[in-house]
């Protein structure tokens, strides 16, 4: 598939250009938010203060010309702060009740720091998550058709947090960890901040929603052998059945596998991947690309593990050093 006979790689090329202009050294969150919107999905966002969580969303915003909710969650946020409520209007004098739409019903909902608030809050975007639409006093809403939720969650401040349940971790398609930037990143971000406080920022040619919609179709169209099938089935049953690697540690890092629906995210996004490098073919690179992504988040690992300060990562890595390409 060549870039330059398809105008809708080139849109979504471009898209990922002037993201890269506003978020400095993140080229992997930019890449990963590009993946998840292209595969339909949601994604979580991990990381210190000041890792550009919420720049590089509203810079993908603001690049497609689509609303943006946000949402700050808080300990005494209620579910219809999210999804919006029924309120009391009078209508020619007569009583009637009205949905008022929540910050949900947007094209990009920034949920911020989704764990600082209890259960009952984070699960009402399950229904948005999953299903694209939202039911409230048993009337059913269906959401924007560009719906995408994008969650941040800082690492470090645990007090007074409600961590997310495993079902709904599982609703994000990919997790994106991200941490401090190196010298030479931070002076270009300075330099980047110096010039957008002087003269006003020229616009970029937005980019049509619509090529997400195209390019959605010819990712389905992706081909992907049945070799590279059966390694990502292989990757996803290791995190299973990590017993039958009996000379690695994985038997004792491992404590719950990941569900189905890793499987399914995984094909998704190893096409999603490939077709942003131009090709019309999944290979094991693209796998390899997305592997850290899509299952970082959906692995529970051993109190043993957790002891001796292994991440999901350092488990992901394992996995592919002993899974083997059929």
């Amino acid at each position: 598939m060549s870039e330059a006979m398809n105008p809708t790689l080139e849109s979504i090329l471009e898209l990922k250009k002037q993201m890269g202009m506003s978020v400095i050294g993140q080229e992997h969150m930019v890449d990963t938010l590009l993946v998840a919107l292209l595969t339909n999905g949601n994604v979580l966002l991990e990381g210190l203060p000041g890792t550009a969580k919420t720049r590089s969303i509203k810079a993908l915003a603001d690049a497609l010309t689509v609303d943006l909710g946000r949402v700050q969650f808080t300990p005494d946020l209620l579910p219809s702060d999210v999804t919006g409520t029924e309120v009391y209007q009078e209508v020619d004098g007569k009583p009637t009740l009205h949905f008022q739409p929540g910050p949900v019903f947007n094209n990009l909902l920034l949920a911020d720091e989704i764990n600082r608030s209890p259960a009952k809050v984070q699960a009402a975007l399950l229904e948005a998550m999953e299903e694209r639409q939202v039911t409230v006093a048993g009337k059913t809403y269906k959401l924007p058709e560009l719906f995408m939720v994008l969650a941040t969650q800082n690492p470090v401040e645990q007090e007074g947090t409600y961590p997310l349940p495993e079902a709904q971790m599982d609703r994000f398609i990919m997790k994106i960890n991200l941490d401090y930037l190196g010298a030479d990143a931070e002076e270009q971000i300075i330099r980047m901040m110096r010039s957008e406080d002087g003269a006003s920022k020229a616009k970029s040619e937005p980019i049509d929603p619509q090529q997400i919609f195209k390019a959605r179709e010819q990712i389905r169209d992706i081909y992907c052998s049945d070799a590279v099938l059966k390694y990502m089935v292989a990757i996803i049953v290791a995190t299973r059945e990590p017993e039958a690697f009996e000379d690695s540690e994985l038997k004792n890092w491992i404590a719950v596998g990941s569900s189905p629906r890793a499987t399914i995210a995984l094909d998704k996004c190893a096409r999603a991947m490939a077709w942003l490098k131009g090709k019309d073919f999944v290979d094991p690179t693209d796998v390899r690309d997305v592997v850290h992504g899509v299952l970082r988040h959906r692995l529970i690992l051993s109190y043993d593990a957790l002891a001796e300060g292994i991440s999901s990562d350092r488990v992901i890595d394992e996995i592919l050093s002993q899974v083997a390409v059929a």
